[in-house]
């Protein structure tokens, strides 16, 4: 199996220019000796562990070593058959524990503005069904305006019409009040007339009627 990766490494870094920057990682399985030149026989320049990430500057005539340069500056020579062109799992897993720690955070935000947007969307219904009620209300207080305007329109010809009657009613009270006072005064004077002739029937009986009766003579003693 490591002899079929190893091909497989073999083929794919072959492929790229010499002179190409590629960038490889470390596979999982091992520690991996950084050499100082293309082959075991040169001293150890670091070892790098699992998932160390570096930038392939050249391989050598038999393809088997790769020139590198790790991300913190370390430059060597690495077997090519312990490198990946893909991140391994020990580089990928910090990036999926960061990512899913991002995704967490950006869920909880989501959330937190789910709610807020729920509840603006509660207090809005609110205001929604506060505002029908008052629309309502006021569509009923302008019914009422309406029936009262009409009402107001006839009470104000109702009031014309009595006002019209009561001042006929006041002149017809004046005419009679006009009408008595003639009468009282009439009245009045018959009165004095009929008690002036009272008087004067009084004076004539009292007066002219014993002359109208013939006086008896008295009796003579000596007849």
């Amino acid at each position: 199996m490591l002899r079929y990766l190893s091909v497989l490494a073999l083929l794919l870094v072959a492929i790229l220019p010499a002179s190409a920057q590629d960038t490889r990682y470390v596979s999982d399985e091992v520690f991996v000796v950084l050499h100082t030149g293309p082959g075991k026989e040169y001293r150890w320049a670091a070892k790098l562990t699992p998932g160390t990430r570096m930038e392939v500057a050249d391989l050598s005539a038999d393809g088997k070593w790769a020139q590198v340069t790790t991300s913190r500056g370390t430059s060597g020579w690495v077997g090519t058959e312990f490198l990946t062109a893909e991140p391994t799992a020990q580089v990928k897993l910090p990036a999926a524990e960061a990512r899913a720690e991002q995704l967490a955070a950006k869920n909880a935000e989501l959330t937190g503005q789910v709610k807020t947007l729920q509840a603006e969307k509660l207090d809005l219904l609110n205001k929604v069904n506060s505002t029908d009620s008052e629309l309502g209300d006021v569509s009923q207080e302008l019914a009422n305006l309406k029936q009262i305007s009409g009402n107001a329109v006839q009470l104000d010809a109702d009031n014309r019409r009595l006002v019209e009657e009561s001042e006929n009613l006041r002149s017809e009270v004046e005419m009679l009040k006009a009408e008595n006072m003639r009468l009282q005064d009439k009245l009045g004077s018959e009165d004095f007339l009929n008690g002036a002739l009272a008087v004067l029937l009084g004076v004539f009986i009292t007066l002219v009627v014993p002359r109208l009766w013939p006086k008896r003579r008295k009796s003579s003693s000596w007849a």
